[in-house]
């Protein structure tokens, strides 16, 4: 059984008809002769999508009760959810069927999770689907759709789902005439015109969303271009899109090229930048570390994307990249060669240009072109000894072998002389390099001819075997002494390369444990290169001091203009290295060290916004809460006083002396509530402002809570338990009542009925614990803690809302302030405990009384 094919109409946002446009096919495929037939369609309560999925047969859907997504009331007035009928579909075998909102997420009971598994198996089963999808419903955008409308969505369908549809058509509208259509009610009922479109459809989201679909669909029309070009073999580019490559070597001039390259794709609607860097393919970089890692940078920040590919030949791993990615551009730098290198062998940009074909081709110019040229390289750096061996076996070596020849003259003919000559070679290079190895063929093969080959002691040569004998000699001695010398240039190489792994690795691995990491990288590049100091420093301008971000103990800023090493961490930074002389195997692996800096304050600074941000966010939250809690518990008591003020001043009503009263115990009442409340938030305020300063002093914690509780309208529902010989407590006497007050008035309130709250008092070690034991509905334990949060109210609050949850929070500020401390535990058989510790008095004010009453009420 073959099967069947998806199509997937795919909408920018919400209500721009991608319901409709699916109906719209149904009944076009119908006209045909087509089978279709609706397996779920949801019009939204639209008049429109009914009539218009009204003529097409529909499948009978599943029922769930209980369900409320998507919920139609059932025949006995309950609550039902109707779902695809997979097992009814596939039974009908309809030629086509209609299955809308992609997304969605099944009941339970369902014989999917997801409705596009139910697709899958339609589709399996040989049953064409046509369905819809908005596009903040594809997994991979779920991030991207969050940040721009703030929500996220919580029914997704993976990408490859859709991904692998056999059609994708966008339906589309401008954010404006979506706007207008929801006016018009056309979207949502008219209750939720007023917020869809201050939210969710703002202008400026509707915007981000559109243009989020058009680049979905034309990833997805490209890679099925490139997919067709494959099976097609053709080779040559299709300018679809104004993609332009930029080859870079990893030297100043890349930053000249990307430019370049950024202002050639900014063109064209739709342009990208693609640099590329080649590496050779035993996969060592010849490029500084930090250079490649600010062009990378640079390439971000113009909006491309930076690739690093292997290749032996430049040329064509640049051409064959290039046709890969469906270039149409290369953007490569002027050549820095001599005109007479040319002769010998075309540079990498000639080659490039004559392979091109159809890919323009741009060489453009910098300020390195045929600039000074680097120092001639001689090899390897192999170290004085052995360099000195190679000119010794050069020189000395051809001498002392010529001497032992001609004192043996019947022992070896021609060809073993020029053998022995040619090890002499081969040894030169192994030891000093190409250079001693090139001296020593030289002064052999006048060795050879003058004292070996007939005609002795001239330069002529007089059997022609004996010309072709030496001519060997000299290419095999300068072969093999090139071979040896590329050799022993990789090896150097590929030891430098493990040294600086094995470095880099190293530091990676001990940084992990670090919690300030900078400062470690510093110390460990003092460690590494035998440095006397290591800092990163920055300078505005060259008039401007030094300013030093991080640096070694002992660092010496004034040493910083006579640095062995400054290596550019950044735009504004540099890695300074004082003390001895470097290497340039060792400057190299300072790159590495400064880019690993770079990276480390990059991400200090992206920790500093974070901090920042979620410091800002709390801010808002807290105003948010305070604006929220404050506008109902303010609102009552005044209206409350309203009412009772606006009642004792009507003449003509003429109340009993009981109405009176208790009207004015409701003012007095409202009048307490709202002098707590705005307490509360001066007392937060200054908590949070830092201003306040106790005065601790000796405290009677007796008097202390029996005062606090009969300033409550309550507080004769506080029992007072207290051990004998109570010490006294240090601490302000003054905040220690607004701690206590606090605590009473919510155990009060969280007390069922007119059940007492119990307080002890002992002294535990070197504190004075109190314990505020109320037996209410009591807190969740992941709670505990949240409660002393400020603006926080839990489940045994009054639905009324009685305070704006400061009260705790105001009560830990104010113990903390003081050195002391407050937790909450559970009581024992149900309720919450407030433990309150305060420090003891070590030095009494005076000489323990007569023992306390173990058991008394508050006045």
């Amino acid at each position: 059984m073959s099967r069947g094919a998806l199509r997937v109409y795919l909408g920018a946002a919400p209500g721009v008809g991608k319901t409709v446009a699916m109906l719209s096919e149904a009944h076009r495929r119908l006209e045909r002769g087509t089978d279709v037939v609706i397996g779920v369609v949801d019009s939204r309560g639209r008049d429109f999508t009914e009539a218009l999925a009204a003529p097409l047969e529909r499948v009978p859907p599943r029922r769930f009760d209980g369900a409320v997504d998507r919920a139609v009331d059932g025949p006995d007035g309950s609550a039902t959810v109707e779902e695809l009928d997979t097992l009814a579909v596939v039974a009908r075998r309809p030629e086509v069927v209609l299955v809308d909102d992609l997304a969605h997420s099944n009941a339970p009971g369902s014989r999917h999770a997801k409705r596009w598994e139910d697709v899958e198996e339609l589709i399996e089963a040989g049953i064409d689907v046509i369905s819809t999808v908005n596009i903040q419903h594809l997994e991979s955008l779920n991030d991207v759709v969050e940040s721009i409308t703030g929500l996220r969505q919580q029914e997704t369908v993976p990408d490859d789902v859709v991904r692998r549809a056999d059609q994708i058509e966008l339906v589309d509208m401008s954010p404006h005439a979506l706007r207008r259509r929801l006016a018009h009610g056309n979207v949502y009922s008219a209750d939720k015109v007023d917020a869809a479109l201050a939210n969710y459809f703002r202008e400026g989201n509707l915007g981000a969303l559109r243009e989020l679909s058009l680049l979905w669909v034309a990833d997805r029309v490209e890679e099925g271009l490139g997919q067709y070009r494959s099976e097609h073999s053709i080779a040559e580019s299709w300018p679809t899109r104004e993609r332009v490559v930029v080859a870079l070597t990893g030297g100043p001039e890349g930053r000249t090229l990307l430019r370049r390259g950024a202002q050639i794709a900014s063109r064209g609607a739709g342009g990208e930048l693609v640099a590329v860097y080649v590496t050779p393919p035993d996969g060592l970089v010849d490029a500084r570390l930090e250079g490649i890692a600010e062009l990378r940078r640079l390439t971000t920040e113009l909006g491309g994307t930076f690739n690093v590919i292997k290749g032996g030949d430049v040329a064509q791993a640049l051409l064959d990249f290039a046709a890969s990615v469906n270039a149409r551009q290369i953007v490569i730098g002027a050549s820095r060669r001599l005109r007479w290198q040319a002769l010998f062998s075309p540079g990498v940009g000639q080659r490039v240009v004559d392979g091109s074909g159809d890919i323009d081709v741009h060489l453009v110019s910098h300020e390195l072109t045929r600039s000074v040229r680097p120092p001639l390289r001689f090899g390897p750096d192999l170290g004085l000894a052995r360099t000195t061996v190679g000119w010794v076996l050069a020189t000395l070596g051809t001498l002392s072998l010529t001497g032992i020849l001609k004192a043996t003259p019947g022992w070896h003919d021609l060809p073993l002389e020029v053998l022995l000559f040619l090890l002499l070679t081969v040894l030169a290079a192994l030891a000093g390099g190409l250079w001693p190895a090139l001296l020593a063929a030289l002064l052999s093969s006048v060795a050879l001819n003058w004292f070996f080959t007939p005609p002795l002691h001239t330069l002529t040569i007089a059997d022609p075997q004996d010309l072709v004998a030496l001519l060997v000699f000299v290419i095999v001695a300068v072969s093999v002494s090139s071979l040896v010398h590329v050799s022993e240039r990789r090896a150097a190489s590929a030891r430098a390369a493990q040294r600086e792994a094995a470095a880099l690795a190293a530091s990676a691995e001990s940084l992990l444990g670090e919690r300030d990491q900078l400062p470690a990288l510093l110390r460990q590049a003092v460690e590494f290169f035998g440095v006397d100091g290591a800092a990163v420093v920055s300078r505005p301008s060259v008039r401007d001091p030094w300013q030093v971000w991080c640096a070694t103990e002992g660092f010496d800023v004034e040493g910083i203009p006579r640095a062995s090493v400054l290596a550019t961490v950044d735009d504004e930074r540099s890695l300074v290295l004082l003390g001895r002389v470097l290497t340039g195997a060792d400057r190299r692996l300072v790159s590495a060290f400064a880019s690993r800096a770079a990276a480390l304050v990059r991400r200090d600074e992206l920790v500093e916004q974070a901090r920042r941000a979620s410091a800002l966010a709390k801010d808002n939250r807290a105003r948010t809460a305070l604006l929220a809690a404050v506008s109902h518990d303010l609102r009552t008591p005044l209206a409350s006083i309203k009412a009772a003020v606006s009642g004792l001043r009507q003449g003509e009503v003429s109340f009993t002396p009981e109405d009176e009263a208790s009207l004015l115990e409701t003012i007095e009442e409202s009048t307490d509530r709202l002098t707590a409340l705005v307490t509360n938030l001066l007392d937060m305020s200054r908590l949070q402002s830092g201003s306040i300063t106790p005065r601790v002093g000796p405290v009677d914690v007796e008097a202390a809570i029996s005062l606090s509780a009969g300033q409550l309208p309550e507080g004769r529902r506080v029992r007072l338990v207290v051990a004998p010989d109570l010490p006294q407590a240090v601490a302000d006497s003054g905040l220690l009542d607004r701690v206590l007050a606090n605590v009473l008035e919510n155990a009060l309130r969280h007390s069922p009925g007119r059940q007492e709250v119990v307080v002890h008092a002992s002294p535990v070690a070197d504190r004075v614990q109190l314990r505020v034991v109320d037996r209410g509905v009591g807190v969740p334990e992941e709670a505990k803690n949240l409660i002393f949060a400020p603006f926080q109210r839990f489940g045994d609050a009054p639905k009324a809302g009685t305070g704006v949850g400061l009260g705790l929070a105001v009560a830990r500020g104010l113990m903390e302030a003081m050195g002391g401390t407050i937790l909450a535990e559970d009581t024992p058989g149900g309720g919450l405990t407030i433990v309150i510790e305060l420090p003891l008095l070590t030095q009494p004010a005076s000489a323990p009384g007569s023992p306390r009453l173990a058991d008394r009420m508050s006045p």
